[in-house]
């Protein structure tokens, strides 16, 4: 990029990831604290000098009278080149953030968790619904409970561009942020394709490792077409999105107990729970833990894929109020 210093190079690469998953003009306050959550010190200050060198390359743009930048389509290819290094890992990197910045009170139904982000044209958004409502009764979700957002309203610290809808589901991670919380430590392991029959989870047929990966896994397998979620919601028969995760054998009682009082609260994300040094859906597990089984949040959108329907998702987006989620049912 021809700066002078690595720390340099690395501070523009992350206001240029800052303005990649923003659908809207961001201003050197937003970025500085968006910044701070991934654990980059840098001033609002600071933020702006930066954002003027990046400017003068063409890396990004100003909008409007204030600091509110976009990345353009230079700073778009040159996010995608640099330091590839850097980016292996910062998957896992999102869900320890999103896990530890979850705050829900699963007795007094309060707080925020994290959600996905998908966006459907608007014109699309009803063909989309009725496509995405059987897979959430089929419980191939992480909960029932959403929200959706139209153009030019905010979901989460996002407004929703000009001519999209906003659907936000929740994300598995979910699981993470509540066992935190409880005392459980988790290792997240991968994101896969789970093969169904006859409504029972069998194998993992797929999967990626968050531990080497830029992407999240389940953006990439809706991407490829890799699903048959609206099949095994009609036919027991198929292929989903899940994940997979590793507790200490001692702390099984507490998942449970942790696990039911996401199931009270319209939550879930639990599809399997292993035993004790046993495989899980043939995934060899170490002494003395255990194999857990994480439905993915993104499969009503991946049934949408399937049918056709397009949609940008970002897996792991944003945190949302609980209490601001409605059922599916009531979404028309």
């Amino acid at each position: 990029m021809g700066f002078e210093t690595q720390d340099v190079e690395r501070k523009v690469l992350a206001i240029l990831n800052t303005l990649g998953d923003s659908h809207e003009a961001v201003g050197s306050t937003v970025i500085a604290k968006r910044l701070k959550d991934l654990g980059i010190g840098l001033s609002e200050r600071a933020v702006r000098y930066h954002l003027r060198l990046m400017d003068e390359r063409g890396l990004t743009r100003l909008v409007g009278r204030r600091d509110g930048r976009v990345i353009t389509e230079l700073g778009q290819a040159e996010q995608k080149r640099a330091m590839v290094s850097r980016k292996v890992g910062l998957t896992l990197s999102r869900i320890e953030m999103l896990a530890f910045r979850t705050n829900i009170d699963l007795d007094k139904r309060t707080g925020f968790i994290p959600a996905n982000v998908s966006l459907f044209r608007k014109e699309d958004f009803t063909k989309a619904l009725k496509i995405m409502k059987p897979i959430f009764q089929a419980g191939l979700c992480v909960s029932d409970l959403v929200a959706v957002a139209k153009e030019g309203e905010a979901l989460g610290d996002m407004v929703v561009p000009e001519g999209m809808t906003a659907l936000a589901t929740v994300c598995s991670i979910i699981v993470n942020g509540t066992l935190l919380k409880a005392g459980v430590p988790i290792d997240s392991k991968f994101g896969g394709i789970l093969q169904i029959r006859n409504h029972n989870p069998l194998r993992f047929v797929e999967l990626i490792h968050y531990a080497g990966s830029s992407l999240d896994p389940s953006e990439i397998f809706i991407r490829a077409n890799m699903t048959s979620v609206a099949k095994v919601a009609a036919e027991g028969n198929g292929e989903i999105l899940a994940n997979f995760r590793e507790i200490p054998a001692i702390c099984q009682p507490m998942a449970k107990e942790v696990a039911a009082k996401l199931k009270d609260a319209g939550l879930g994300g639990i599809y399997l729970m292993g035993n004790i040094s046993e495989p899980v859906c043939e995934i060899p597990i170490d002494l003395n833990r255990i194999g857990i089984v994480l439905i993915g949040g993104l499969n009503p959108v991946a049934a949408a894929a399937e049918a056709g329907i397009a949609s940008q998702s970002t897996a792991m987006s944003i945190l949302v109020d609980y209490q601001s989620l409605v059922n599916i049912t009531d979404i028309k």
